[in-house]
């Protein structure tokens, strides 16, 4: 599974972005979908993910109410919604990509960036004034 990840930027505080995690057969088989973020100097941070079963999303408490991730089936691809941003959401975005086929990923492993099996390149994102 290689995984595409594109749509950062750099907008102001407030502003808005939608980053989009791609490939092939992503939605239409059993994968979840997951979101990290790595700003410079600081660990890599998981910010949400959304699973193919029964489409349970979940989310950081530092993004819950701002974020929301979502599956698009006819295009294979994974978004992650971003509003209100601020300048702490500057980092580079990872998504990344855990098979489900044998099971649902169990909510208590979804923030774990090891429990996931592929990984896409990341793609920048800078909220600045």
């Amino acid at each position: 599974v290689q995984l595409q990840a594109s749509g950062g930027g750099s907008v102001q505080p407030g502003g808005s972005l939608t980053l989009s995690c791609a490939s092939s057969r992503l939605v239409s088989d059993y994968y979840a979908v997951g979101w990290f973020r790595q700003a410079p100097g600081k660990e890599r941070e998981w910010v949400a993910c959304a699973s193919s079963w029964e489409d349970s999303t979940y989310y950081a408490d530092s993004v819950k109410g701002r974020f929301t991730i979502s599956r698009e089936r006819t295009k294979d691809a994974v978004f992650l919604q971003m509003n209100n941003l601020k300048p702490e959401d500057t980092a580079v975005y990872y998504c990344a990509a855990k098979d489900e086929t044998w099971g649902a990923f169990k909510a208590s492993d979804v923030m774990s960036a090891g429990q996931y099996d592929y990984w896409g390149q990341g793609t920048q994102v800078t909220v600045s004034s």
